[in-house]
């Protein structure tokens, strides 16, 4: 890893967990951590529930976009976080893969995705501490 390791999250949709990591990695790392999300089948837009979540824990993912998964992206990213993405997500010699079994947000009320949100929180604390 170079002395400013790039973090990839990656899921189906590219609008709920991803996004959260994603928005939570950057929170908590600032610029010490280059941060990517994607998704294998990249939605049209971010789940609103999952803004209203973060935003309850004072982070601003509102103006994040869906975005799809490329080769490139995975090539060039230190760490790899799969959020349910299946085999989509292609592997590269030497790159650090996690998968992080999460429940999906998509269709599910505030009440059911807080849960999600800080179990996401958990891992990305976790995440900084071993970068």
């Amino acid at each position: 890893m170079t002395d400013r390791p790039t973090v990839l999250f990656v899921c189906v949709h590219n609008a709920g967990r991803s996004q959260m990591a994603a928005g939570y990695l950057q929170h908590l790392a600032g610029d010490r951590v280059r941060v990517l999300s994607a998704g294998s089948e990249p939605a049209d837009r971010i789940n609103p529930v999952a803004v209203a979540a973060m935003a309850e824990d004072g982070i601003d993912i509102a103006a994040a976009v869906p975005a799809v998964l490329e080769t490139d992206t995975v090539r060039e990213s230190d760490v790899v976080i799969t959020m349910g993405c299946g085999d989509a997500c292609p592997v590269f010699p030497g790159k650090r893969y996690e998968d992080w079994a999460l429940d999906d947000p998509a269709g599910q009320p505030l009440e059911g995705v807080r849960p999600i949100r800080d179990a996401i929180r958990a891992r990305v604390e976790e995440l900084v501490a071993g970068l």
